[in-house]
Order: C-alpha cells, then structure tokens, then sequence
C-alpha cells in the first residue's frame, strides 16, 4: 500500500508551464486527466486490506470506511439455453488464461456515440459485470457432483450499489445457513455485502473502472471507480473459491439482473478491454462465445485481440 501511494503522488504533481495562458491552461487539463485517470488504475488495485465497505476520494488513496447495504434480492442469472445474435447469454468474449488470475480489471477505454440505454422502460437502468468461468471441482461444492461454482463482481444502477454475487450452479439443495437463496432448477445465489455507490448515467459509460480481487484463504474484493470517487466491499474467497479456480474473465456493460437487456440507442459503440494478473507476460486468449452471465445488450461484436505484457489483456469492440 506504501508502495502504491508513493506512485500515485508521484503521478499526481502537477507542474508550472510556460509559454501563453491557453497553452498552459491545456496542458494543465491534459495533465490533471492523466492523473485522474492514473488515480483510478492505482486505486483500482489497492482494495482494503479490511473486512467491509469503504470510499475514496481523488487524489487520495486512504480508504474510508462507510455503513455496508444489504445486495439485491435478485438473481444476476448465469447464461442458458441457445447463443443470441447479440451480447450476453454466452455471446461475449472472456478473457482466458493459461494460469489462475489473481486479479481482473474491466474498463472501456472508448466510447462513442452513446446517448442513452434503457432496461425495459426504464433509462439508465443496466449492470456493469466482471464475472468469473465456471469453476467445476471446487470446495465450495462440496463433493456434488456437476456443480459448478461462480463469481460475479457487479455495479447495479438500480440498486445504486456494487457487491459480489455468488452461485452454486447445480448443487441441488441450497447450503443450510449462510443466507442462499433458492434461484431454481438446482441453482443457489447470495451477495456480499453491498457498498453503495449513486446511480450513473450511460453516457458517462467511459469514467467506469470495475476490479474483482481474488485472494486463496482471505478476502475477494470489488473495486468500483466513477471518475474521482471509488468504492470498495469484500467477501470471503471461501464462499466459491475463487482463487483455486478462476481462469476466464468476462466483463460488459448488460441488464440489471433476471436475464434483461441493456438497449443502447442506434449508433452506439463501445471499447471493451478486460486486463487480467496472473504471473506471466503471455498473451491473454480472446474466448469467443465464453460468456458467462445471462444478462444482454443489443450490441454485436466485432474483433478482439489479446495482448500480453506486464497486465496482458483482451479489447474488443460492440456496436449497433
């Protein structure tokens, strides 16, 4: 954490400049820009090192702690039956991995022509999701045998918070205690608890950051950014194993919740760019058709193509 802070003040200094005011009144914009979003990707991957939910304002890097809410009384559904034409219910890309990933960071570097969504009837109504494969073979099965364990990292704009939600695909009977939730056909779900966060408008898609840490024997943690403010919640990695698991990444801009559709206006396109920690360099593997929640937009895709280095990553694009 010293370590991260250090970094950001660095990047965070803002210089003099010579040369007439409105040069100098650009630079200072392009500069403040780059510390914005410099804070954002610092703070991004620092979560609280503390069980529950907190926030952070731009510049710092503190995180203070705020009251947890309780998550939605609603299913963030896995995928089900056939692939559709356009996003989600399987049709996306995940960014796989040919080692565990300890950390995930969903972002969408550009966005253009974007000027409203609707989920239904309502505006402004969608979910931003960085979901976990699912994990076969898992503790948290507990010996069932095709159960299928699940991690999903969620923004809710209707619920106006972030939390994680987990699933035991398949698993029969719920768990007794821990407050599962019977979903059907087999299924259980329950949330973390929640940190509240106000409800955005699509057309500010490009100032979100969405982060899911993953951590063997401790705490998952969520990392939500919105511009300067940044909101964090946790849970125990236990409750899926996660961190045992996790080898694809999913990541998007969908429905709140059910299996509905975020439908963005004609003329919309959106930059998707999943970057993944896991101990190597290689290039990650665009998966195509590997989605796995069952929310949707009405976007298509296009290209995508994986990139490796010190955070390899996958982008791609969807548009109408």
């Amino acid at each position: 954490m010293i370590r991260t802070k250090h970094v950001v003040g660095a990047a965070i200094v803002i210089g003099t400049f010579g040369g007439s005011s409105a040069m100098a009144d650009g630079a200072a914009d392009a500069r403040g820009a780059a510390n914005r979003e410099a804070w954002r990707d610092a703070i991004a991957h620092a979560p609280s090192q503390q069980d529950g939910c907190f926030h952070a304002s731009y510049p710092s890097m503190a995180w203070s702690r705020v009251e947890c809410v309780a998550g939605p009384n609603r299913p963030f559904r896995p995928r089900a039956g056939s692939l559709p034409e356009t996003v989600g219910n399987g049709a996306d890309f995940a960014a796989e991995s040919a080692r565990l990933i300890s950390q995930s960071v969903g972002t969408f570097p550009t966005v253009t022509g974007v000027t409203s969504e609707k989920d239904g009837r309502s505006a402004n109504t969608y979910s931003l999701q960085l979901n976990s494969n699912f994990m076969s073979g898992t503790a948290a099965c507990n010996g069932v045998s095709g159960c299928l364990s699940w991690s999903q990292f969620v923004y809710s704009s209707s619920e106006k918070s972030a939390f994680m939600q987990y699933w035991l695909i398949g698993i029969g009977k719920c768990p007794k205690g821990g407050s599962w939730i019977n979903a059907g056909g087999g299924d259980c779900y329950k949330n973390s608890a929640a940190v509240s966060v106000p409800k955005i408008a699509i057309t500010d898609l490009a100032n979100l950051k969405m982060s899911g840490t993953a951590v063997n024997g401790g705490n998952d943690s969520l990392v939500f950014t919105n511009g300067t403010e940044a909101y964090t919640t946790s849970g125990k990695d236990t409750v899926t194993d996660l961190a045992t698991a996790w080898d694809a990444s999913e990541f998007n801009v969908i429905g709140d919740g059910g299996g509905s559709e975020a439908a963005f206006n004609t003329g919309a396109s959106v930059e998707v760019k999943i970057a993944v920690t896991n101990g190597s360099t290689a290039a990650l593997v665009c998966g195509a058709n590997d989605g796995t929640t069952g929310e949707t937009n009405n976007l298509s895709l296009g290209a995508c193509s994986g990139v490796g280095g010190s955070e390899p990553y996958i982008e791609f694009t969807e548009s109408n």
